[in-house]
């Protein structure tokens, strides 16, 4: 029998079969590219026929400037790649985030955390996140914090204190670095009941090797996500190195899940409130062990650098502007001592600047893609078909002149007037029913982090000349 298989096989014209399959395969993407709706969008022609050159500015971090330098040659309305589009316009947005919107996330998230963990961010399926969120949200939710604000002001406190160290030590200080130590403190010590001390450390530990890893390999997860699959299990570097340290935070996370369940044995009239506490209990939660674990690994990923980059960015738009610096010190210095976050809320120049920073330097600059329904949609005088993917980022909305005369300018008094529009377009921390979570206790942090920086070191961290960005 297998000699006769193995001569059927021989008397076979190889190289004839291989061209037929080349040519067959040519054939069907030449008719999917020709007969794709999205053909008659704006945009790039080789965005009618290739990914390439969108994954290429995915991949090298320079996706929102690629695309929205398409919105300024084409319009609102761009396509990106042969599958996906971009839109900038009010109404959109608003269409696209609503609540109870049909336009659900893709399979791009999941492919954004190692493991392919089910969790409340990365979920595709609304029910899913309803019901999770309903769980989670309460601890985080804007009334629930200020129990947990002296935790948040003490770790900020000796932030800046590592700040002004460093700066008498060296004649200048690196606060993003400081400011990142300090972020994921906070959210471990919310997260697990203990800090990871990364401040007391003073440089980078595994474990902020590891979120950092994580955090520089996403664009490759979203692009590669089977080589990225691949590398749990064959050393391929990068690949392989991602896969490890995934593995690292995740036993970190069983360790300290584990810790915190000890002390609340040990404590259960007084114990330390952390956003899990009132869910431990898997009878009346319905989370495990192992939930709750992922849900605390996407709260240390996604509430580290993006506070610790707009930190750092308010910091350095305040510092170059002694006009701007001196009224929010003017401001923060009539308050009441000691700082509260309730006095904070009231003291507008201060969340202007904060509001101003988070449109002009949104920590999730690029378009955060969804799913357009089955039936399809009509933007803008053009049709998507159900099945592409549409985004709205946030760098292209925060920059339209026609909401925001003189886009590039760091005004924080534009928003003493806020318009609808303004309202409508700023997408700092998403929108509809899949906003950012940790947004409140993100706004927390900036409130109190800038009211106490900027009084302690009014002349703020020393800019080097020719270095705007």
């Amino acid at each position: 029998m297998l000699q006769t298989i193995i001569a059927r096989f021989s008397t076979l014209n190889i190289p004839a079969l291989l061209t037929s399959a080349v040519g067959a395969a040519l054939v069907i993407f030449l008719l999917q590219r020709l007969t794709n709706p999205l053909r008659h969008l704006p945009g790039p022609e080789i965005s009618r026929w290739t990914n390439l050159l969108y994954d290429y500015y995915w991949l090298t971090g320079q996706i929102p400037y690629y695309v929205h330098s398409l919105h300024e040659k084409y319009g609102p309305i761009v396509r990106t790649s042969p599958g996906r589009v971009d839109i900038c316009d009010a109404a959109a947005v608003k269409e696209i985030h609503k609540i109870h919107t049909k336009f659900l996330k893709p399979k791009f998230y999941r492919d954004l955390v190692p493991g392919n963990i089910h969790t409340m961010f990365t979920t595709t399926d609304p029910g899913f996140h309803a019901s999770r969120r309903r769980l989670l949200a309460s601890p985080i939710s804007d009334s629930s914090l200020s129990h947990l604000e002296p935790q948040i002001t003490s770790r900020v406190l000796y932030a800046i204190e590592r700040i002004t160290e460093e700066m008498e030590s060296r004649g200048a200080a690196d606060v993003f670095k400081w400011w990142l130590f300090m972020a994921t403190d906070i959210i471990g010590e919310l997260s697990f009941g203990e800090s990871f001390r990364m401040l007391e450390a003073g440089t980078p530990t595994q474990y902020s090797k590891d979120l950092e890893k994580i955090s520089s390999m996403q664009p490759i997860r979203t692009t590669f996500p089977g080589l990225v699959k691949l590398g749990a299990y064959i050393p391929i570097p990068p690949f392989s190195t991602s896969a490890a340290a995934g593995k690292r935070i995740g036993m970190y996370a069983y360790q300290s899940i584990q810790r915190y369940k000890n002390h609340l044995a040990a404590n259960p009239a007084n114990p330390t409130s952390t956003l899990f506490t009132k869910i431990f209990d898997v009878e009346k939660s319905g989370l495990s062990d192992a939930d709750i674990r992922s849900e605390a690994q996407g709260y240390i990923v996604a509430g580290s650098d993006t506070t610790a980059v707009t930190l750092t960015y308010l910091v350095y738009s305040v510092c170059r502007d002694p006009r701007i610096r001196t009224r929010l010190v003017q401001e923060l210095s009539a308050l009441p001592e000691p700082v509260s976050d309730r006095d904070l809320r009231n003291a507008p120049y201060l969340n202007n600047v904060i509001t101003e920073t988070l449109r002009l330097y949104s920590a999730v600059p690029f378009g955060m893609p969804r799913a357009v329904p089955a039936e399809g949609a009509q933007f803008n005088g053009y049709f998507l078909p159900g099945g592409s993917t549409v985004s709205t980022q946030s760098y292209s909305l925060h920059r339209d002149p026609g909401i925001f005369p003189e886009p590039e300018s760091f005004k924080p008094e534009r928003w003493e007037n806020t318009t609808k529009e303004m309202k409508d377009v700023s997408l700092p921390f998403g929108g509809g029913s899949r906003i950012c979570i940790g947004m409140h206790l993100a706004r927390v942090e900036l409130r109190l982090a800038t009211a106490l920086f900027f009084p302690e070191i009014p002349r703020g961290a020393y800019l080097h000349q020719g270095r705007d960005e």
